[in-house]
């Protein structure tokens, strides 16, 4: 789950931080529980099904809604790909360093993190990158927010403004990115867990939930108590920009360096999941092996279409250099997305989990009600778009 806070959701935060101030912080606090209950529900079906989610789905709903599902995987995976790559290369290059080789140097540590270990060596490896993302609790800290002023603008969020609606769908898209469930339900079901293991899991995710929150809170509490109520600049489309725009409240060389961590810890582990769950996703689908644990000899489409996916990306974002203005469009695609990805995990809980696992009563209806009110939510801002400045 830290891979939520990646290289797209910074970007998202910061926007929001420096436009809208603190306004929109509240509604990263907000969206905790449904995180929780979809990447919890992701689990249980893993544990009680031993079916990573595109597997489950064939089965389940059939070849269609399958493919279907893989598509809406494929659109989000690759866009998360190309985004965690430009941040990779603009952290390069904001330190000297040209996207011809931090690029390849990327690319190379993704493959050989992957292609050379189990699971449960890859699943470590991307830990230990993902922490780098507490570097943001410090940028936070740093930038000495005004408490009684997060609380009075917190407590006045301006409904009837398109570009706040704009910036809050892009915030949800980014929360809920297609590939976290593909990814969630398929490492459970690939290492194995059973329904002793259920409660630690549980554990982990709730822990997972509040931590990529807060990491992705402190870009905005940065973002606006440095630049808020200032007006956002075209210019601040990049991470590279982001940091230097940040730098004045941290000192110019232990504010880049900070957030420059924090960024590639975020845009790594996340391009770890996207494509592994991308992998999996369409693997699953298409009714071919899937596990980590299988050699490159023993399932080569498995390397092949991982090495396809990281250096594609790759590729892609070293080509064309202005990729990371689409970032914010493409975390609001994902709000667009997104009932279509709850629908599908919710009508596979119900129909293929065991009768005492299933949803129901009571903590079924606030399933809906919640997930609802947070889809009518993205589709109104995805569909002020026209209208935001």
């Amino acid at each position: 789950m830290l891979a939520d806070t990646d290289a797209g959701n910074v970007v998202a935060a910061a926007q929001a931080g420096a436009r809208w101030s603190y306004r929109l912080l509240p509604l990263l606090v907000l969206l905790i529980p449904l995180l929780y209950m979809v990447q919890e529900l992701a689990v249980r079906l893993g544990i009680h099904t031993g079916r990573g989610h595109g597997e489950l789905i064939r089965e389940r709903l059939g070849a269609r809604w399958a493919w279907l599902a893989a598509a809406m995987l494929a659109i989000a995976a690759i866009g998360s790909m190309v985004t965690e790559f430009t941040a990779v290369a603009g952290i390069g290059e904001m330190h000297g360093l040209s996207r011809s080789l931090s690029l390849p140097l990327a690319a190379t540590l993704l493959l050989a993190v992957v292609l050379t270990g189990s699971y449960r060596r890859i699943e470590r490896a991307a830990l230990a990158i993902g922490l780098f993302e507490l570097a943001f609790l410090v940028v936070a800290w740093r930038a000495h927010p005004d408490l009684a002023r997060v609380a009075s603008q917190a407590a006045h969020p301006p409904l009837d403004q398109p570009g706040f609606l704009y910036l809050g769908a892009g915030l949800i898209g980014a929360t809920f990115n297609p590939w976290m469930i593909f990814y969630q339900q398929s490492a459970v079901a690939d290492k194995g867990l059973l329904p002793d293991d259920h409660r630690a899991a549980r554990w982990d995710t709730a822990t997972g939930a509040v931590l990529t929150q807060l990491l992705t809170a402190a870009v905005l509490v940065a973002a606006a108590s440095t630049l808020g109520d200032r007006g956002v600049p075209e210019r601040l489309q990049s991470v590279g920009e982001i940091a230097s725009a940040l730098s004045p409240a941290l000192g110019e060389r232990a504010g880049r360096l900070i957030f420059s961590v924090g960024v590639l810890g975020a845009a790594l582990v996340a391009a770890i999941v996207a494509s592994l769950a991308l992998t999996w996703g369409l693997g699953e689908v298409a009714g071919l092996r899937r596990s980590l644990e299988h050699r490159a000899l023993r399932a080569p489409w498995f390397s092949g279409l991982y090495a396809l996916c990281v250096t594609g990306s790759a590729a892609l974002v070293w080509a064309v250099p202005d990729l990371i203005r689409l970032n914010l469009d493409m975390q609001v695609l994902n709000a667009f997305m997104l009932p279509l990805a709850l629908g599908i995990l919710v009508v596979l809980a119900l129909k293929a989990l065991p009768e005492g696992q299933r949803l129901r009563g009571g903590y079924l209806w606030l399933w809906l009600a919640v997930a609802g009110a947070t889809c009518a939510f993205a589709w109104l801002g995805a569909g002020s778009a026209g209208l935001a400045p």
